[in-house]
């Protein structure tokens, strides 16, 4: 065979190597902003570059298929939508602590479905993996429990963590949307 010919097929085959590696990296890609939503963008501008937000997310699904997240039995979850409401019907007569209780009431489903919850960050990126579309919800609802705990929130900002975490505490409960989302955890991969 000629040299020629031999370099031309070598440069075919190395480009055609490198075409598959940048359309396997781009569907990466593309699954984790479908599977993250607004949770890919926020950890692409925390992190600073897509490469390390898009390890980071990876690493948070691998961290979720370690744990033995479970749906609520029903008595525990009708308990717990007993306490929310009964929560929500004190938020106008003393909303400050009405907040404290949202937020430790979706710490308590949280643990009992399986999440550890010492420390609110990994809390928050643990729960982004199954709940993408409320974790920020939960981050900016805990920054408002956090400025009520220091005298900095009003009503209104109370009102506002009030619904988000409203907003995750529903996804904890809904088992429906837990079998769709976890299934794929559940098993080997």
């Amino acid at each position: 065979m000629d040299t020629g010919v031999l370099v031309l097929l070598i440069l075919v085959l190395l480009a055609v190597v490198a075409l598959a590696a940048f359309l396997a990296q781009r569907r990466r890609t593309q699954n984790l902003q479908q599977r993250f939503g607004p949770e890919y963008e926020r950890t692409v501008a925390r992190a600073g570059g897509q490469r390390t937000a898009e390890s980071e997310l990876r690493a948070r699904e691998h961290r979720r298929r370690e744990l033995h997240i479970v749906p609520l039995e029903p008595a525990a979850r009708d308990r717990y939508q007993d306490a929310w409401r009964k929560t929500q019907s004190r938020f106008v007569d003393d909303p400050g602590t009405t907040i404290r209780e949202a937020d430790a009431l979706v710490t308590l489903v949280m643990r009992d479905r399986g999440y550890p919850v010492d420390d609110f960050e990994q809390q928050a990126a643990d729960v982004s993996v199954d709940h993408p579309d409320v974790a920020e919800n939960y981050r900016a609802a805990h920054a408002l429990s956090r400025a009520n705990e220091k005298g900095l929130a009003g009503t209104d900002d109370l009102r506002q963590a009030f619904m988000l975490y409203r907003s995750l505490f529903a996804q904890l409960l809904d088992a429906d949307g837990d079998n769709r989302k976890e299934a794929p955890h559940d098993g080997p991969r």
